[in-house]
């Protein structure tokens, strides 16, 4: 059961900035990620080293975790997000494909009804807690901790977003060798 079709058709109603905008975030997400594990490796395997070697004062580079942690929330909720607006999530089929076909669409249906509750929930607590916490700074970079859990109510939003998508899209179904088609 594939709704991605379905979804993406939806999808392309929107203009196309703020349909590609969660993308762009999360490439921009993903090399920052990047950048930042290869300049906590640098500061750790070399600048250590150069350090210690020249007798200079020791480099600071508790900062990276702090980035990485950052970056590795907001990753998580909105490429969880994109991937339910892509359809590529992770199922297995393993008797679902034995059920009537009406069957499989109420069960597909009711189950990305479940994935929009949880999204909603997800960004219910993420903006209670953006609130309890904004006025915490991070300990490395002073970066308001409001902000780490906005990312629970951004990325629930977008989950609540593509499920309902996903559950109301219509849902083109694989059909088993010999079956009729609907």
């Amino acid at each position: 059961m594939d709704s991605s079709k379905g979804l993406q058709s939806h999808l392309q109603r929107v203009p196309g900035l703020l349909r590609s905008l969660p993308r762009v975030i999360l490439a921009g997400l993903l090399l920052a990620a990047i950048l930042n594990l290869l300049a906590g490796v640098f500061l750790r395997y070399v600048m250590v080293r150069l350090s210690d070697w020249f007798d200079l004062p020791s480099i600071n580079f508790f900062w990276v975790e702090e980035l990485g942690e950052f970056t590795l929330a907001w990753l998580s909720l909105i490429g969880a997000a994109m991937g339910i607006a892509e359809g590529v999530h992770f199922t297995i089929g393993t008797f679902t494909h034995r059920l009537p076909p009406r069957l499989r669409i109420v069960l597909h249906r009711t189950l990305h009804a479940l994935v929009a509750c949880f999204g909603v929930a997800a960004a219910i607590s993420g903006g209670q807690l953006a609130l309890a916490n904004r006025a915490l700074t991070s300990p490395g970079l002073g970066i308001n901790l409001g902000l780490l859990y906005l990312s629970a109510l951004i990325g629930g939003l977008l989950i609540a977003v593509y499920g309902a998508g996903s559950a109301l899209a219509r849902v083109p179904l694989a059909r088993e060798p010999g079956e009729k088609a609907e």
